[in-house]
C-alpha cells in the first residue's frame, strides 16, 4: 500500500467532520487602533486567551531555519493551475497570447506573466498539491489555519501567522513598534483563534496616504495629555490586572497603538507614491505587496504578512475574456515580480519566504459551456526566497493536469495545506511537531495536526 493509499484509508475511516465547540474570536488591533486615534476607551475582551509562556512540547524535529520573515499570499477564489503555474497549452483553447515558453525546463505562460517569466530562476513550484475541500470559505480558512475548520479545535485554531507571532515574539527588539503579524487586504482573514490578542493580525487595507487614525484631530500634544490622563486613572487596572488576561491584552493594545501614533516610520512604511503603485501594477494586491516590502524593510518587528488577493480568481465564466484571466494574471505578475525585485534590492529576499496559493485549482481541458473552469482539488503552490532553490519543480501532473502523476517528494503522496503549513514553520525555524498545552478543550493544540499513521511533513525538496 502506497503512502497516499494509507492516507486515503485513514481519512475514509475517521473522516474530517467533527462537532465544533467554539466560535473563533475575530476582534482585531485595527478596531482598537481606531478607538485609540479618537481618544476613546472601551471595556470588553472577556475571553480566556493563551499566554506565550505556556507549556509547549515537541519531538525536536530538525527545521530548515533559512528564513526570518514570511509573506503569505492567498489567491482567494482559486486560479486555474493549468493556465498559470502548471501550464497545459491546448491548441484552440488556451489563448495564443499566453505565449507558452520553456524556460529552464519549465513550461510557462510568458505572455501572461512576463515579469515572472524573467524570474523563473528565483521561484519554485509544487505541482503535486491537492485541496481537501472544494467550498471556497471552507478551503480558504483551511489554507490559513492548516487544518479542518469543522474539526475539533478548528473553530479556535489560530492563523498560521499567529503561531509565527507567538513563536517570534521573544525575538522582538526594544523600539520595534510594528505588530509581528500584519494582514493586508485581509479584513475577513482568520485571526488569533484562542491565542492572546497580542498575536492577532493587524489588518490594514493599504492606501497611498498610509494608515488612518495615526493622528488626532486635536493635535499630538492634546492626544498625549489625554493618553497620560487615561493611564493615571485606570492604567493600574490593565497592567498586571487583577481581572486577568483580558485586561492585560487590552493594555497591550493601548501600548502598541500609542507606539504607532505620530510615528514617521509608520508613515514611511505604510504609505506609497503613485509611481511605486504603478510599478507594482496599480492594483489593490500590488499595493499590498508594495507595503509588505516596505514593512519588512523598516525592520520594526513584523515577521509574518498575509496578503489576500481578492481580484476575482473564481472564473466559472468567460475565463479568457480580456478583463478576466489575461488582465488579472498581468496584475499579479506585476506585483509579485516587483516584490521579488525589491526584496532583492533591499537584501531581504534570502531571509524572506514568499508563499502563494489558492484554496484549490480548476477543471482542465476544454472550457465549460459557460466558457469557464469549475472547482478541482488539484492545485499549485508557489515559493520564493527564504533559501528556496529557484527553478525547482516538485511533482508532476498528467497530460491534462487533472491529477498528480509524480508526487516528487519524500512522503510519496499529495501535498496538502497542512504540509504547506509545516514547510512555513520549518523555514522559519519553528518545530512543526510542537504541541501547546493551553487550549480551552485541554486536548493539546498541535501546530500541524497529525493523521495517525500518515503525518504531515515539510516539503524540504524545495531547498534542493
Amino acid at each position: 500500500m502506497t503512502e497516499q493509499e494509507k492516507f486515503n484509508c485513514h481519512c475514509k475511516k475517521h473522516g474530517y467532520n467533527n462537532k465544533t465547540f467554539f466560535n473563533r474570536p475575530h476582534w482585531t488591533r485595527r478596531r482598537f487602533f481606531q478607538m485609540a486615534g479618537a481618544g476613546v476607551s472601551a471595556a470588553f475582551l472577556a475571553q480566556k486567551y493563551a499566554k506565550a509562556n505556556s507549556v509547549v512540547t515537541n519531538s525536536g524535529a530538525t527545521t530548515k531555519n533559512t528564513a526570518t520573515n514570511c509573506i503569505f499570499i492567498l489567491l482567494a477564489g482559486a486560479p486555474s493551475h493549468t493556465d498559470t503555474f502548471d501550464l497545459k497549452f491546448i491548441n484552440g483553447v488556451t489563448p495564443a497570447s499566453f505565449t507558452p515558453t520553456t524556460i529552464n525546463g519549465i513550461l510557462f505562460p510568458a505572455g501572461l506573466m512576463p515579469g515572472l517569466a524573467a524570474q523563473v530562476q528565483d521561484f519554485a513550484l509544487i505541482r503535486s498539491m491537492q485541496s481537501h475541500a472544494l467550498v471556497h470559505s471552507l478551503a480558504q480558512t483551511w489554507t490559513q489555519i492548516g487544518r479542518n475548520p469543522s474539526a475539533a479545535l478548528g473553530n479556535i485554531a489560530p492563523n498560521i501567522g499567529s503561531i509565527v507571532a507567538i513563536e517570534k515574539d521573544p525575538q522582538r527588539q526594544p523600539g520595534q513598534v510594528f505588530p509581528t503579524f500584519v494582514g493586508l487586504n485581509s479584513p475577513g482573514g482568520v485571526a488569533n483563534g484562542y491565542l492572546a490578542a497580542t498575536y492577532a493580525p493587524f489588518k490594514v487595507v493599504p492606501s497611498a496616504g498610509g494608515i488612518t487614525y495615526t493622528t488626532n484631530p486635536d493635535g499630538q500634544s492634546r492626544f498625549n495629555n489625554r493618553y497620560n490622563l487615561m493611564e493615571s486613572l485606570d492604567g493600574g487596572l490593565r497592567a498586571n490586572s487583577p481581572y486577568g488576561q483580558p485586561m492585560d491584552d487590552y493594555q497591550d493594545f493601548y501600548a502598541a497603538a500609542n507606539g504607532m501614533m505620530y510615528n514617521p516610520v509608520v508613515t514611511q512604511a505604510f504609505s506609497f507614491t503613485s509611481a511605486d503603485s504603478v510599478r507594482y501594477g496599480s492594483s489593490s494586491t500590488g499595493n499590498a505587496m508594495l507595503v509588505a516590502s516596505q514593512v519588512l524593510k523598516a525592520n520594526q518587528g513584523t515577521r509574518f504578512i498575509q496578503i489576500t488577493s481578492n481580484d476575482g480568481w473564481d472564473m466559472h465564466q468567460n475565463i479568457y475574456s480580456a478583463t478576466n484571466l489575461p488582465a488579472k494574471g498581468k496584475l499579479l505578475d506585476a506585483g509579485v515580480s516587483a516584490l521579488i525585485g525589491d526584496l532583492k534590492a533591499n537584501g531581504l529576499f534570502d531571509s524572506t519566504l514568499i508563499v502563494m496559493v489558492g484554496e484549490f485549482g480548476r477543471t482542465v481541458g476544454p472550457l465549460t459551456a459557460a466558457a469557464g473552469r469549475d472547482h478541482l482539488q488539484q492545485q499549485f503552490a508557489f515559493f520564493a526566497g527564504g533559501g528556496i532553490k529557484g527553478g525547482t519543480v516538485v511533482g508532476q501532473t498528467n497530460a491534462s493536469g487533472s491529477d498528480t502523476s509524480v508526487y516528487g517528494w519524500s512522503q510519496n503522496r499529495y501535498v496538502y495545506p497542512e504540509d504547506i503549513e509545516a514547510t512555513i514553520y520549518s523555514a522559519l525555524g519553528i518545530d512543526w511537531t510542537s504541541v501547546r498545552h493551553d487550549d480551552p478543550l485541554g486536548r493539546g493544540f498541535e501546530y500541524v495536526p497529525q493523521t495517525g499513521a500518515v503525518p504531515y511533513y515539510p516539503v524540504h525538496e524545495l531547498w534542493g
